[in-house]
């Protein structure tokens, strides 16, 4: 009879019935187990948008330690132009032994004078904390910079009889450069200067020296967005212009130089971001012989603020 033949095959072994199965028969050990949501793609190995995240990451976190924690400045010179420049210092490293000649008596008698700490180590642990850098014996330890919030910029404004003038860098990221400018705002009677956290140039040591020691007279913010910070200040009644070689007009015609304004520097070769072009009221340029492609950051920003305090300083004459 069907079924109960005892050949190979002809009797079903249990658990090998045929057909749908709906679930796993409580059979869980069985049963496919799911990996769960799918990750985003930011956080799946390999995939070219993690790169791209673990890249910033790295960034960021070189950026913050950059500018989070003290920094030290290597070599005699060097040490000498910051104390000189009051630069703030919280101490000063003399390597043991070291050959005392003008440079180290200099600084260790102008770090004496203002009151920094100073301390004799060995060579090594000199070598140790500026990372081997060529330092000559001395060593300033500069402590992190304080910026300002954007609006205070605005309130450093209101304290004086002009109208506000604000100085903002679209990515310079030459330290150097940064401290040419700020020492420039300065000698033109800019009130502040703005930069952005990112693709920027900090206020290092090296943008301490640089600056001439202006930067602890002239408010520096921090903006966490550039383009909308632009747009914050143009709601509140500044004119926003930047400085690109491709300007609309050049700064002979710049009409609104005696208005409130915000000064937009780009970087040497990429200018000013697409972003921030779009959202200023005006761009200008700076006439220059033929076979003369840009100027730097620095030295734009010192030709065109110039040009602003002139002709501030004609409409108060009127």
């Amino acid at each position: 009879m069907a079924g109960n033949s005892r050949r190979r095959g002809a009797v079903r072994k249990p658990g090998t019935k045929k057909g749908a199965v709906v679930g796993s028969g409580g059979q869980r050990s069985k049963g496919l187990r799911g990996k769960g949501p799918t990750p985003k793609a930011e956080l799946r190995p390999g995939h070219p948008a993690q790169r791209r995240a673990a890249r910033k990451a790295r960034a960021e976190k070189a950026r913050d330690h950059r500018t989070s924690g003290p920094e030290i400045i290597a070599g005699r010179n060097p040490v000498v132009e910051a104390l000189r420049a009051d630069v703030p210092a919280d101490v000063l490293y003399v390597a043991l032994g070291v050959e005392a000649d003008d440079r180290v008596t200099e600084a260790v008698r102008i770090a004496a004078d203002r009151g920094v700490t100073i301390l004799e180590v060995p060579r090594t642990e000199l070598d140790r904390k500026t990372q081997n850098a060529v330092h000559q014996g001395l060593g300033l330890q500069v402590p992190p910079f304080d910026y300002a919030d954007p609006d205070d910029l605005l309130v450093a404004a209101a304290d004086s009889a002009e109208p506000p003038l604000l100085v903002a860098l679209d990515g310079v990221t030459d330290p150097r450069n940064l401290g040419a400018v700020v020492r420039s705002a300065a000698a033109f009677g800019a009130h502040g200067v703005l930069l952005p956290s990112r693709r920027s140039a900090g206020m290092t040591a090296v943008a301490w020296r640089t600056s001439a020691g202006t930067a602890a007279r002239l408010p520096i913010a921090m903006a966490t967005n550039l383009t909308r910070q632009l747009r914050d200040y143009a709601a509140k009644g500044l004119m926003i212009v930047g400085l690109d070689a491709d300007g609309d007009t050049m700064i002979d015609d710049l009409p609104l130089a005696a208005d409130p304004l915000v000064v937009v520097l780009g970087s040497e070769g990429r200018g000013l971001s697409r972003l921030v072009r779009e959202t200023c009221d005006m761009t200008v340029s700076i006439p220059m012989a033929a076979g003369v492609e840009s100027l730097n950051a620095s030295v734009a920003a010192g030709v065109l603020l110039a040009d602003i305090a002139r002709r501030r300083r004609e409409r108060g004459r009127i």
